[in-house]
């Protein structure tokens, strides 16, 4: 059954775990969905994992609506939302919108945005009404690194932990469906979850969170310049990829690929004239 905005609201009032992934790729994304993954997220940490950038705030909205085309072609029925990039939606709210529906058209049927100052809001009010789900970012925004100054806890005292916790009730009054919080300790996490009445979901929040989201490379084991403490990993899928590429390399080196089962042929009598073949 097709997952949509209200639905993962549903799952908040019904106490089920909300599970999200991130993919960047169509087959990624189809076996995602057919493991039974409610979001799938097109994030912008597809700018490090996949396109090798230093930072979220390198990729573009075009690079990011041609991952969101792909994934969505593999979803049949989990929830996919696309990251709006850095300056997707900061400049205007009216670029904000026309951003945020280019997703949309892309195949998404959502999109996130980071962080809660008025003028987010004020944009996060006019995206929604303007038929658009929006998924919201508080704790630690990748997006706003340079002013931040490094990857830092959020809410680590009671002061901030009510700031974050105000933040995510102006979200929650300006539309949005979901929040996410990232790197907040577990304690914080669950005072601000149960203060809203849709549900959160964690990347380094901990267990309180109505729901968890990692970075697929990350669970794959495949990215290796980076992994935060949060991030379980399930394989090394790394070192299965290195594994095969030598393998094959070998193979082709020693002459062992391609086999006769892998290759076309001729019939004989095709094979005799060629061989009798003179040119005149």
């Amino acid at each position: 059954m097709k997952k949509t905005a209200k639905k993962i609201i549903e799952f908040k009032k019904n106490g089920k775990k909300i599970t999200a992934l991130t993919a960047y790729d169509y087959s990624s994304a189809k076996y995602f969905d057919k493991a039974g993954v409610d979001i799938i997220l097109v994030g912008d940490s597809l700018a490090q994992v996949a396109l090798g950038y230093g930072s979220t705030c390198e990729v573009t909205t075009e690079e990011m609506l041609v991952f969101t085309k792909a994934v969505s072609r593999g979803v049949q029925d989990a929830l996919v939302v696309a990251d709006m990039p850095f300056m997707s939606y900061q400049i205007s709210t009216e670029d904000a919108v026309k951003n945020a529906g280019k997703f949309i058209q892309a195949g998404a049927q959502a999109v996130k945005i980071e962080g809660a100052s008025q003028y987010i809001i004020e944009t996060i009010t006019r995206i929604t009404q303007s038929g658009i789900p929006v998924m919201g970012h508080l704790g630690f925004t990748p997006q706003y690194i340079n002013t931040i100054g490094g990857h830092y806890v959020s809410g680590k005292n009671v002061h901030s932990t009510i700031e974050i916790s105000n933040k995510a009730q102006s979200l929650e009054k300006a539309g949005v469906f979901s929040i996410v919080l990232e790197m907040v300790p577990q304690e914080s996490s669950d005072f601000i979850t149960k203060k809203l009445n849709i549900p959160t979901i964690g990347i380094g929040g901990g267990k309180f969170c109505d729901g968890q989201i990692l970075v697929s490379d990350d669970i794959l084991g495949k990215y290796d310049e980076f992994c935060p403490k949060f991030a379980r990993q399930y394989s090394s899928l790394k070192d299965i990829i290195f594994n095969v590429a030598k393998a094959y390399c070998n193979d082709v080196e020693k002459g062992n690929f391609p086999s006769a089962a892998e290759s076309f042929t001729l019939n004989s009598d095709e094979v005799e004239k060629l061989e009798n073949y003179t040119q005149d």
